[in-house]
């Protein structure tokens, strides 16, 4: 490989994008040419920050010149002063550009994309942090609302079920205590009475699987509903009860 074809090799080497072979002859290269090692390390460190940038997405008219233009821009080789540039063999340099060219735009798309995921799952981890901290308030307000009236009863194999329900709030909290976890593939859902007809009012989930207690805001607003009750459903839970209930407790009066 001619010197001038090592000259084109800093985008590909850069993004660790060269065979062996290539590399091998290159690294040789780099050790007498300062030009070169410039122009690898301020591209390592390019991109190094593409993949700690925010991605926006790009115009789609840059994206169509871009993918246009590819085949055609070359890449020129850094400045050697002293040294005759050598011409191109058809097959050595002329195929390298194009390749180093290509192995840059598809780094930048890939930490680009990095960066989305990277974006979306904090943006993700932020609405679960704040629907989490919301549940939480809620839940508080109605234990601690002047009204919150409470009603006991017994669950299965000895565990005891409480329901808390404020109605200016307009909310219930149920907590249970010693009850054993959900067989294998299966979830606690929890359900308003509705004088017969059962309301989905959300999963339930052990707050302390080591002592088996479980609190839970119902989801949705109490409303005319008198009672409420406990089944075992499908992971994910069901539109309707597809068990008989474990237990049904009344809603506490005002």
């Amino acid at each position: 490989m001619t010197d001038a074809a090592l000259h084109t090799l800093t985008g590909a080497y850069a993004l660790h994008a060269l065979p062996d072979a290539e590399r091998h002859a290159f690294e040789r290269h780099l050790a007498d040419c300062e030009a070169c090692s410039v122009e690898v390390r301020e591209l390592s460190e390019t991109a190094t920050r593409l993949g700690l940038a925010a991605a926006a997405p790009a115009p789609r008219a840059l994206r169509e010149r871009v993918l246009r233009e590819i085949t055609t821009v070359r890449q020129e080789p850094p400045d050697t002063p002293r040294r005759t540039r050598a011409p191109e063999r058809r097959g050595e340099a002329g195929a390298w550009p194009r390749f180093a060219l290509a192995a840059c735009l598809a780094a930048a798309v890939g930490l680009g994309g990095v960066a989305v995921w990277q974006q979306r799952e904090a943006r993700d981890a932020r609405q679960q942090e704040a629907a989490a901290r919301q549940q939480a308030e809620q839940l508080a307000r109605v234990l601690a609302a002047p009204d919150a009236r409470t009603s006991s009863g017994a669950l299965e194999h000895g565990a005891r079920g409480t329901v808390v329900v404020s109605r200016s709030e307009d909310r219930a909290v149920f907590m249970a205590s010693g009850l054993a976890a959900a067989p294998s593939g299966k979830v606690y859902q929890l359900w308003f009475d509705d004088g017969g007809t059962m309301r989905p009012a959300g999963l339930m989930r052990a707050s302390d699987p080591s002592s088996r207690t479980y609190t839970a805001l119902l989801d949705g607003p109490v409303g005319g509903a008198v009672g409420m009750g406990i089944t075992v459903e499908p992971a994910g839970g069901s539109a309707r009860p597809t068990s008989a209930p474990m237990a049904v407790m009344e809603l506490p009066s005002a």
